[in-house]
């Protein structure tokens, strides 16, 4: 099997974020430079008897009687699976899925990939509806490994109000979780990135049956004196340290400008969980997500002779970024699913409330070809009309992101307020309402900006020439 993503996680814990909410975000990176994305509420169900045939690979699954209502950003087609990816469940737990990771070929010598076991594909649809804790979205997600092997590598978040955990299925059936710890930040792109596991520490680690007992029969631990799971199950390549380590790099120059002073791009063994030296806020996140090695010789967006040496975190072909806010419920009445569709550098992200039993039209539907009332299609047009004369129109796009998250803040703190009253269905009805409202509000402003950058544009033509004032 292959890996069809090729994304960049941040995890960021209570204490170290802002706004004392636990952070689970993604871009999720395609082959392909169009690959529509939807933003769905997914319903709860009762009293089912189906079985879950995946269209990838036919992974084929008896699904519970009863599953919870919860947000997801499946692809238009469906015609290579679900692909519903991320998302938060109306038990307040978050999950973002499938982050491809790449085991060495040592250990898949002896435990190999199953052809139609457990794939991105069908991860989020198969243990999102049925999780009530973060923890038990690693143990949910091993009991299926255990039971169906695993189809690829996977890197998968989990969160809650108190805990985020980080897990890595490497092999058929190999797996480790980290706990991550409140006071600090996770950064990982499409590399195994954990590293000693404490095997005496169940409530901070986690792991397959007889992993150990695995490592140890096939003499696959190459370090004298310790159990480093990227030491054993991942990869140190050329492709790691050009497409993969650059992006840590990057990242922790951002948020631990100190601590990574002598780093660079291509060391292997950058660590993968640090302590914040800020605390980290939405924008900060957004800003890794959003990023191209800016203000470095190795942005593509410039004109250096390094430009295009590494894979930037924010691509072309990224689908869709999320920003999953987990807040705790005795505070506020729901978190938050921040979504950007299209090129993360160029789009704004969108705060919907997960409480909600519906989706915007603009999100809920895409058509196959461009259509500016659908809001992947017009973040898609945005991001090409900005790329195009970015000199010329990236002030105005940053200006317009700003722009729109102090507009976010402000809204969040309204409706918060309002929301402090209400409960049940009443409440759940009113945060519909306020996504609605809310992506009306940047489909306008949007469009507002696509308009006027493309009649700018009609300025900036290469195809001109002046030597005639009448002419």
């Amino acid at each position: 099997m292959q890996n069809k993503d090729a994304c960049t996680s941040i995890m960021v814990g209570k204490k170290a974020s802002l706004d004392g909410a636990n952070y689970i975000a993604r871009n999720e990176d395609r082959v392909k430079a169009i690959e529509p994305k939807r933003f769905l509420v997914k319903s709860a169900v009762k009293g089912r008897h189906e079985t879950y045939v995946s269209p990838y690979n036919k992974v084929t699954v008896a699904l519970p009687e009863e599953g919870m209502r919860y947000t997801s950003t499946p692809t238009l087609d469906q015609t290579a699976g679900p692909n519903e990816e991320d998302g938060i469940n109306e038990a307040n737990v978050a999950a973002s899925f499938t982050e491809s990771v790449y085991a060495n070929d040592r250990v898949l010598a002896y435990d190999p990939y199953v052809k139609n076991g457990l794939a991105e594909d069908s991860l989020c649809t198969l243990v999102l509806p049925y999780i009530h804790s973060a923890r038990e979205g690693v143990e949910y997600t091993g009991k299926l490994i255990a039971e169906l092997g695993s189809a690829e590598g996977n890197g998968m978040q989990f969160a809650d109000a108190d805990d985020i955990w980080y897990m890595e299925v490497v092999t058929g059936h190999q797996w480790v979780a980290v706990r991550i710890p409140d006071d600090c930040y996770a950064v990982t792109p499409n590399q195994v990135a954990i590293e000693d596991i404490d095997f005496d520490d169940p409530d901070n680690y986690m792991w397959a049956d007889g992993i150990q007992e695995f490592v140890e029969e096939h003499q696959l631990n190459p370090d004298h004196d310790r159990w480093d799971f990227r030491h054993i199950f991942g990869t140190s390549t050329q492709k790691d340290r050009h497409y993969n380590t650059p992006r840590t790099w990057f990242a922790q120059r951002y948020l631990s400008p100190n601590a990574s002073l002598g780093q660079r791009p291509e060391d292997s063994e950058m660590p993968f969980i640090r302590k914040a030296e800020f605390k980290i806020a939405n924008e900060d996140i957004q800003y890794v997500l959003k990023s191209h090695f800016n203000e470095t010789p190795y942005d593509p967006m410039g004109d250096a002779p390094e430009r295009k040496t590494y894979r930037a975190i924010s691509l072309s072909r990224t689908a869709q970024s999320h920003i999953l806010q987990v807040r705790d419920l005795n505070k506020y009445k729901t978190s938050i699913h921040w979504i950007e569709l299209g090129v993360p550098a160029f789009n704004p992200y969108v705060p919907f409330f997960a409480n909600a039993n519906d989706t915007d039209e603009s999100y809920r539907n895409v058509p196959e070809k461009m259509n500016l009332e659908s809001a992947f299609w017009l973040n898609e047009a945005l991001a090409e009309v900005v790329e195009s004369h970015y000199q010329e129109f990236m002030e105005k796009d940053e200006d317009y992101q700003k722009e729109l998250n102090e507009w976010a803040r402000r809204k969040i703190a309204q409706v918060d307020k309002e929301a402090a009253s209400l409960e049940g269905q009443a409440l759940t009805d009113y945060l519909t309402g306020q996504n609605h409202e809310i992506a009306s509000h940047y489909n306008k402003r949007t469009k507002a900006l696509f308009f006027e950058l493309l009649t700018e544009g009609c300025e900036l033509s290469k195809m001109s020439f002046k030597m005639d004032p009448n002419l």
